[in-house]
């Protein structure tokens, strides 16, 4: 008997997956120049928008308020979340399947969600801090300061942080000894989770439980913030200025709502075999669409950012 659980252990380590495949969209694959092109125009321009909010808001001390500086918190995330898939997503339509170790994969899933988790973080906060400005202008200045704000960017991380890397560890203790395509562009832990040999119910249930915390929890602030928005700009006397409160709010919900939508509908349910074929389109909603509206919505229409934009264009001139 003994002998036998010795060779089982044996065959299993032989056996233990050291890579994945991942898999991409390869009914489209045909069109793969197309779609790498597409994809590396949006990803090169959500990069520079992103990279440009952070850059004139820590250039230019006016732009140094609560407001701003949680904004390039939610640049930088940006930047580094779809910097995080959206390389290996240009390889795979440029050379079809690629392969990627165990620890990359893993590395991949952690920083993914990790990232992930302080956008939506980051916008609740963003959220508290307009419901603030917008409904408590009086208190603001002595609520919503600078050593304030820091302090829930630096919360946001640290949760995010806490939350994501005990769920990793956990995935990264089950077994894999069996199938290693994963059908994503990138390592989803759901789609792990699925090709793991181990039972994996309590890991799914403790996947399921973190990922619904992050989202609705960071939800319900953010609804509550601008139920309120829109009561306050519902009592507001002129018919101009709420029209424009209205348009600006109305932006800020559509990118929410796309967020929220995809983010429910790929990682909210209990089993993970109801969305491994219907996942990858929904991804690319957080992972392209959004990331390039953020940069616009959030802050290049605003005016105070323009008006920074033209004086550091000023700048350059008058040294040229």
């Amino acid at each position: 008997m003994a002998n036998k659980m010795d060779i089982m252990t044996k065959v299993r380590n032989d056996t233990t997956v050291q890579e994945f495949i991942l898999e991409g969209f390869p009914a489209v694959q045909h069109l793969g120049n197309v779609l790498l092109l597409v994809h590396l125009l949006a990803y090169l321009a959500s990069v520079m928008g992103n990279m440009l909010i952070i850059t004139i808001t820590w250039a230019d001390h006016r732009l140094q308020t609560p407001m701003y500086i949680l904004l390039s918190s939610f640049s930088f995330c940006e930047c580094g979340f779809i910097t995080t898939v959206i390389p290996k997503l240009l390889v795979i339509f440029l050379l079809g399947r690629q392969t990627i170790p165990f620890a990359d994969c893993l590395t991949q899933a952690f920083s993914f969600l990790f990232l992930g988790a302080t956008i939506f973080f980051l916008m609740a906060a963003m959220s508290f801090d307009r419901y603030l400005a917008i409904c408590k202008p009086l208190h603001y200045p002595s609520i919503m300061n600078l050593r304030i704000c820091f302090l829930l960017v630096v919360f946001c991380y640290a949760l995010s942080f806490i939350i994501i890397t005990g769920l990793v560890v956990k995935v990264s203790q089950l077994s894999f000894c069996g199938p290693n395509v994963i059908p994503h562009f990138f390592c989803d832990l759901g789609s792990l989770i699925h090709l793991s040999c181990s039972d994996t119910r309590s890991t799914e249930i403790l996947a399921f439980g973190l990922i619904s915390f992050i989202l609705f929890s960071s939800l319900v602030v953010t609804i509550i913030a601008y139920s309120n928005i829109v009561v306050t700009i519902m009592r507001l006397s002129s018919a101009k200025e709420r029209q424009k409160a209205f348009s600006t709010c109305s932006s800020h919900l559509i990118v929410l709502s796309l967020m929220y939508g995809s983010c429910v509908f790929i990682y909210v349910k209990p089993n993970q075999m109801d969305r491994l074929d219907s996942n990858k389109e929904a991804a690319l909603v957080n992972t392209v669409v959004t990331p390039l509206l953020n940069p616009v919505i959030y802050t290049l229409r605003n005016k105070q950012v323009h008006q920074a934009l033209r004086d550091a264009l000023f700048r350059v001139n008058l040294h040229k």
